[in-house]
């Protein structure tokens, strides 16, 4: 990808702070109907972000029909709607505002981990993904239980990248650089500290395994996996999501999973990355609606194979 040129990167950067500074000064409700309506009609503008959801949401779930598929995907683009309408309010947010805003109470399971972690001194890696509101997640956990690090992949625009960062350690969280992070991100976990990371993207064959999702092989960044078994830290798939029926936010998760440690550390990333991906699979599956499909998941494909898209 080419560099950006010091203009352009101004030009995106103020439209983008001019874009959350409006919806900033509004109050949440209709900052987050003005949010959700504008991505509502995004796909209208650009339509390969439809085909590709669309195809997506083939390989997923054929059995479904064309309009039930359609609905779904709707249903994407208004939760992207909500990421970015709870974003330019970020600066309004509150301990007490937020435990208001997301159901945080942790169940028993979580509990128990929570406390195996304290008391073993694991390192736990939240294996996380774009769903629901991955932006509250971690900024929830800083606020009402503990700050967290979370690996983070720079965007090509410096200022929109530090103005996200901004909000996203509101409460205290640490920031990863993806890139040459691999030493920080291991002590921290020896120490027994949270790392968060979004795990559920399309990865270059260099830096992925193939694992199966959704029925599909899926190219897979095998770095978490790496980061767990080295540390022998516990891995806890867990999001945010939006429930419609109480009108705010609450947290779910998957199995709670030990990374898979044998003679054979390429067999092991392979495994850990397919079991918490089979983790992520089944949240998705319990809330369609709330994952971004149009991103290429399966762009990668094994050598040999045609392209999906």
């Amino acid at each position: 990808m080419a560099k950006k040129s010091k203009n352009l990167i101004s030009v995106e950067y103020t439209a983008a702070r001019a874009a959350l500074w409006l919806m900033g000064i509004l109050p949440r409700s209709a900052a987050l109907t003005l949010s959700i309506a504008l991505l509502r009609v995004l796909p209208f503008f650009m339509r390969g972000l439809w085909r590709v959801g669309m195809r997506n949401l083939e390989i997923a779930f054929p059995e479904k029909s064309i309009p039930e598929r359609e609905t779904i995907l709707k249903g994407t683009f208004e939760s992207l709607g909500r990421v970015l309408g709870e974003l330019s309010q970020v600066h309004k947010f509150t301990r007490e505002k937020l435990a208001e805003l997301i159901d945080f109470e942790l169940d028993a399971e979580t509990k128990v981990v929570y406390a195996r972690h304290k008391s073993e001194g694991r390192g736990v890696l939240i294996t996380t993904g774009h769903m629901g509101n991955w932006e509250l997640l971690v900024l929830g956990f800083a606020a009402l239980y503990e700050p967290i690090s979370y690996l983070a992949r720079s965007l090509d625009n410096p200022k929109i990248d530090e103005m996200l960062t901004v909000r996203r350690t509101k409460f205290g969280n640490t920031p990863i650089n993806k890139t040459h992070s691999a030493m920080l991100a291991i002590k921290i976990l020896r120490e027994g500290g949270i790392l968060g990371i979004l795990s559920d993207v399309n990865a270059h064959p260099k830096e992925g395994v193939f694992v199966p999702f959704f029925g599909r092989s899926a190219c897979t960044a095998g770095g978490a996996a790496l980061l767990a078994i080295r540390t022998n830290a516990l891995i806890y798939p867990t999001f945010c999501v939006w429930d419609k029926s109480i009108k705010k936010y609450k947290v779910v998760h998957g199995s709670l999973l030990e990374p898979t440690i044998s003679d054979d550390r390429k067999q092991d990333i392979v495994d850990t990355t397919a079991r918490y991906t089979a983790e992520i699979e089944k949240v998705i599956r319990e809330y369609p609606d709330q994952w971004m499909w149009i991103h290429k998941r399966w762009k990668t494909r094994p050598k040999g194979e045609p392209s999906i898209y």
